[in-house]
């Protein structure tokens, strides 16, 4: 019988229904007042999520990719020199991305896995400045996430501009825009806060429009003067055709996310982060990464020697219809990776185990039956706010 994937990898993540039937609802026109309203009350609960009083947030039809690229579009110019830790793959991806601009990349090496330490970034910036350092927060190929609060402070010291890819942290783990000196922060739509995707979101600071107002790369429908234009109207618009379906869905998803407020939302996600490192480990199999307390967006986990990590992927999609992702870069066969953020219950979190067990026993490892199920029930039951009345 054919049945829905069952997603559990880190992104997209699953949709509630409330979402799908709110894009799958008529258009609002985008050039009338009624999308105005939805532009405004969307950007408006952005900023609430970004935690930014200050900042101006606009929506951008793109991928979170396409937003990252109109930061480097929107405050530099050929020539200007970059500051760029890499720890991971999606690290490496600021890298491509502002070499294919003209740019000077300067880069900070770890190996994958590891946190960017922020004595390492004040020694490097100290020895040449740069006009910005590119950071990511939540790197979804390692499961790590980086001390943003910590590299952002070093870097203004350094008189450096702060840009940070938040895609997959935003609305997952604690991330504050005014408080942490951020400059440009880039959102997507399709991860912590389970809308789909399509939507990329920009919050910049005082400081990086100074910037802006001298940077010389050549810039059209990224360029972030025009959103300003257009947002400032009456009736706020998006400067091109938007993707109408996905931002009245994006609508539904932060109202969702809303009713019970960011604090329990973060709380949510670090009581499934805890209980798939848990169930893993009771299967006898090891984490990747560093600072495991604080990923809670997505978990790697070592395969077991002998067994493809790829082929644990293969097998969970082929035999049970669960989606979970490989390794990427140097971790390709070496882990798989379970996301617990977004849409995710404690129910979906079981049968992924569930799933993860009896895939690795028909591949030969030897397991424990109902070890991960029961790891991961005891993390549930014993988290804040678990009932126990009879």
């Amino acid at each position: 019988m054919d049945r829905p994937e069952i997603i559990l990898a880190p992104g997209p993540t699953p949709i509630p229904p409330e979402v799908l039937l709110a894009q799958g609802s008529p258009l609002v026109y985008h050039r009338g007042p009624g999308f105005g309203q939805l532009m405004r009350e969307v950007t408006d609960r952005l900023r609430e999520l970004y935690r930014t009083e200050s900042a101006d947030v606009f929506l951008i039809t793109s991928s979170g990719t396409g937003g990252l690229e109109s930061a480097v579009q929107n405050v530099l110019s050929p020539g200007d020199e970059v500051l760029v830790p890499l720890a991971g793959y999606f690290s490496e991806r600021w890298t491509k991305l502002a070499e294919a601009h003209g740019l000077n990349v300067r880069t900070i090496e770890y190996e994958w896995g590891q946190k960017v330490r922020p004595d390492d970034l004040a020694k490097a910036l100290a020895e040449r400045p740069a006009k910005a350092v590119l950071l990511t927060h939540s790197e979804t190929s390692t499961g790590v996430i980086q001390p943003v609060q910590e590299l952002a402070r070093v870097a203004r010291e350094a008189g450096a501009l702060v840009i940070v890819d938040v895609v997959s942290s935003l609305g997952a783990v604690p991330f504050a825009f005014d408080e942490w000196g951020i400059d440009v922060a880039v959102g997507g739509s399709q991860k912590a806060l389970a809308a789909s995707p399509g939507l990329a979101f920009v919050a910049i600071s005082d400081r990086a429009w100074e910037a802006h107002a001298t940077a010389t790369l050549p810039r059209f429908y990224f360029d972030w003067s025009i959103y300003k234009e257009f947002a400032e109207r009456k009736h706020p618009e998006n400067p091109w055709t938007p993707a109408i379906s996905v931002t009245q869905g994006l609508h539904a998803a932060l109202e969702l996310y809303f009713q019970d407020g960011v604090d329990v939302a973060m709380k949510r996600h670090r009581t499934l982060s805890r209980a798939v490192k848990e169930g893993v480990q009771a299967l006898g199999l090891d984490l990747f990464g560093a600072g495991l307390e604080d990923n809670w967006t997505v978990t790697a986990i070592r395969a077991p020697e002998g067994i493809d990590a790829d082929t644990i992927s293969d097998r969970l999609r082929s035999d049970f219809g669960v989606v979970i992702a490989p390794g990427q870069g140097p971790l390709k066969g070496k882990v798989f990776r379970i996301g617990h953020f977004g849409y995710f219950s404690e129910l979906d979190i079981i049968r992924g185990l569930a799933a993860l067990e009896m895939t690795l026993e028909r591949l030969g490892h030897p397991v424990k039956r109902g070890a991960a199920v029961a790891a991961a029930e005891g993390v549930f039951q014993e988290a804040p706010g678990a009932s126990n009345d009879a």
